[in-house]
């Protein structure tokens, strides 16, 4: 009996081969572009009090929009698994990466649309002054940078490369054989099924007690005669429980 596990499959197109290395190459890069802009200065605001003059403060990214470090963490994770994940599998993460492109999105849109209440935290830090209305009578923002822009094309990127995922999931090569099941095969090259393997194994193992019951044919007529006189040693001793009846 012999195992197909190291035959050989079918070819992978290279197309097909071609299209899930860029698909994963794109995620991880657009991930990776994530956490550069959550690292970056997103803004600068200014606080004024009492007619003194103004002193200017920069928002970075991981006080604007905190949510994209794991984000992006998340998109290489989803990277990672597309490699060694099956046809369904891919599917569930291709709709992932969409929503994580969503949640990018949004993260991005809240610094640009209000400015100050992204960089309150900052504010709050130097002035000791906290509230969203009071931030807003002290601060206002002077200069937004470009990377909450930079932010939202790539969350937008990213939902697009989870929908081309899911769209083209069954063009993907399969994985690799050494993630599939053992199949058993015959000698004929045949696939043999459950019942066949314990049909086969209960045959090995009559075999095996027959072969364990049956008589030594090698045995000598003096070995047979000595085995006989011990046997009638043994019976005689069981009998007379170890005493000379005679005596």
């Amino acid at each position: 009996m012999t195992t197909d596990t190291d035959a050989a499959g079918p070819a992978s197109r290279p197309g097909s081969a071609r299209l899930k290395g860029l698909m994963i190459l794109g995620v991880l890069v657009v991930s990776a572009l994530v956490f550069l802009a959550w690292s970056q200065s997103w803004g600068t605001l200014t606080v004024t009090g009492d007619g003194a003059s103004g002193r200017a403060l920069d928002v970075p990214g991981a006080t604007a929009a905190p949510a994209l470090a794991a984000l992006g963490l998340a998109g290489l994770a989803s990277a990672a698994a597309l490699a060694i994940a099956g046809p369904v599998i891919r599917i569930v993460l291709g709709v992932l990466q969409v929503l994580l492109g969503a949640s990018i999105v949004l993260s991005g849109t809240g610094p640009l649309v209000d400015p100050v209440s992204a960089g309150a935290p900052v504010v709050t830090a130097a002035t000791g002054v906290a509230g969203t209305e009071s931030i807003k009578a002290i601060a206002r923002s002077e200069a937004v940078t470009a990377w909450p822009v930079v932010a939202i094309l790539l969350g937008a990127l990213l939902a697009v490369l989870g929908i081309a995922v899911a769209a083209t999931t069954t063009r993907w090569p399969a994985s690799g054989r050494r993630y599939q099941a053992v199949r058993f095969a015959s000698e004929d090259g045949r696939v043999l099924g459950a019942d066949e393997l314990l049909e086969l194994g209960a045959d090995d193992e009559s075999t095996d007690s027959d072969a364990s019951s049956a008589p030594d044919v090698t045995e000598s007529p003096d070995d047979a005669a000595v085995r006989r006189k011990a046997t009638s040693v043994d019976n005689w001793d069981s009998l007379s429980r170890g005493t000379d009846p005679t005596a």
